[in-house]
């Protein structure tokens, strides 16, 4: 299954907010030359809550195309409502990906019968590897490991991203999901000791600006070297933390640009990093060594 660094990959835009499509190309090529281990098209990170269907099928559309089977693809697919998320999967697998990551529905707040039922219908109506994505800090829904257990034993659905930065929470899925289920931090910050504890992979913000660094910690930890890989976190640490001084992508966007891989677009309601947020950034990327 897919294991490893996974970078949760921006869209890069123009200043007016447009998709850029060759920057889009210029950063698969950076991730697959830097040694990223697979590549998450129009997540969360990739602003897919502001980016229309057409929009959003057609940047996956690219990234397959242009990392053209050299690592793996896995589309963010999820939405609020169970009808769009299944239309995205299913143009997901249409253009080649080979798997989706699915947020749980934001802001409906269902219950977890719900979210069983939400997930079970994807999962149904689209014959591809799907990943459960929580991440109740910002969808204020909470998807418990006991429901995640219940998904589990339904074929397609093979992993979950734990975005909640609760390490408890890798023992519970651990224990109730079974060993064939993939694990992953959605969470860069515990993501060293999510992987030293029993982990499979990260789906990370910070391997956007140092895919090199976080591909490395990640084969540590998962080497179980737990020395050398808390000492490569810890030149991530300060980004980390200051990929996310505002809301996620501001910084990100912000710090690419910054390496000149993108424009500044971004789009509302999100707006470009502040002033008084840029040394922070600014910091964090010298720690690390890509500034």
């Amino acid at each position: 299954m897919f294991q490893g660094s996974m970078v949760a990959m921006i869209t890069p835009m123009t200043q007016d907010g447009s998709v850029d499509a060759a920057a889009l190309g210029r950063l698969v090529e950076f991730h697959i030359e830097q040694g990223s281990d697979a590549i998450v098209a129009v997540g969360t990170t990739g602003e897919s809550a502001t980016l229309d269907e057409a929009e959003h099928c057609e940047v996956i559309r690219q990234v397959v195309s242009a990392v053209a089977g050299r690592i793996p693809v896995i589309a963010g697919t999820g939405a609020n409502s169970t009808r769009e998320a299944i239309d995205l999967t299913r143009c997901a697998k249409a253009a080649g990906a080979d798997a989706c990551l699915l947020v749980t529905p934001y802001y409906n707040k269902p219950t977890q019968e719900g979210l069983f039922l939400h997930y079970k219908a994807v999962a149904e109506a689209v014959d591809i590897p799907q990943i459960l994505y929580n991440v109740p800090g910002r969808t204020a829904c909470d998807l418990l490991p006991e429901t995640a257990a219940r998904l589990a034993k339904i074929d397609n659905i093979i992993g979950i991203k734990d975005a909640t930065g609760d390490l408890s929470r890798l023992t519970s899925l651990g224990a109730m999901c079974g060993e064939g289920f993939q694990l992953y931090s959605g969470d860069d910050a515990t993501g060293c000791e999510f992987l030293l504890q029993g982990g499979h992979g990260v789906i990370s913000v910070t391997a956007n600006v140092a895919p090199k660094l976080m591909h490395e910690m990640v084969a540590q930890a998962l080497a179980g070297q737990r020395e050398a890989a808390e000492a490569t976190d810890a030149k991530l640490l300060g980004l980390h933390k200051a990929l996310f001084v505002e809301s996620s992508p501001i910084p990100v966007k912000w710090a690419m640009a910054k390496m000149g891989f993108c424009d500044t677009g971004i789009r509302l309601p999100l707006t470009w990093l502040s002033p008084a947020a840029e040394a922070d950034v600014t910091g964090a990327m010298q720690q690390a060594g890509v500034l």
